[in-house]
């Protein structure tokens, strides 16, 4: 299949990026965490960010309009995870609380649904 690799890389991404709200719970309800607002909050440096911004990608998909969308929707979500984190290491829980249940579950539930759908166009290609 001609589009194995970006299938993959969706797939994973879904999975990796559904587990951010476990994390982001867990640093509310602690107050810390292993990583830092401003690292969470670059959509660059997460495994699928690493792809989506990677040189060697094809063109037919960077012109495509599922990458696009999904890129401007990955960058959404870690911005919006990133301010929650600082609001849950500033010691703002109830902040970080409201925007984890109201603009990070959005930007998520968007985002995932982009992926899901350019995955199955890529399978009906």
């Amino acid at each position: 299949m001609a589009h194995e690799r970006t299938l993959d890389e969706i797939q994973k991404a879904i999975r990796a990026h559904g587990m951010w709200k476990l994390r982001l719970k867990t640093a509310i309800s602690s107050g810390s965490s292993d990583a830092t607002p401003e690292v969470v909050g670059c959509d660059h440096l997460c495994e699928f960010g690493k792809w989506l911004y990677d040189d060697t990608m094809p063109t037919e998909i960077l012109n495509g309009k599922p990458y696009q969308v999904v890129k401007r929707l990955h960058a959404e979500f870690h911005q919006t995870a990133g301010e929650v984190l600082k609001n849950a290491l500033d010691g703002n829980a109830s902040k970080s609380k409201e925007l984890l249940d109201g603009g990070f579950a959005e930007k998520s539930d968007k985002l995932v649904r982009a992926l899901t759908l350019w995955k199955t166009e890529l399978r009906n290609s």
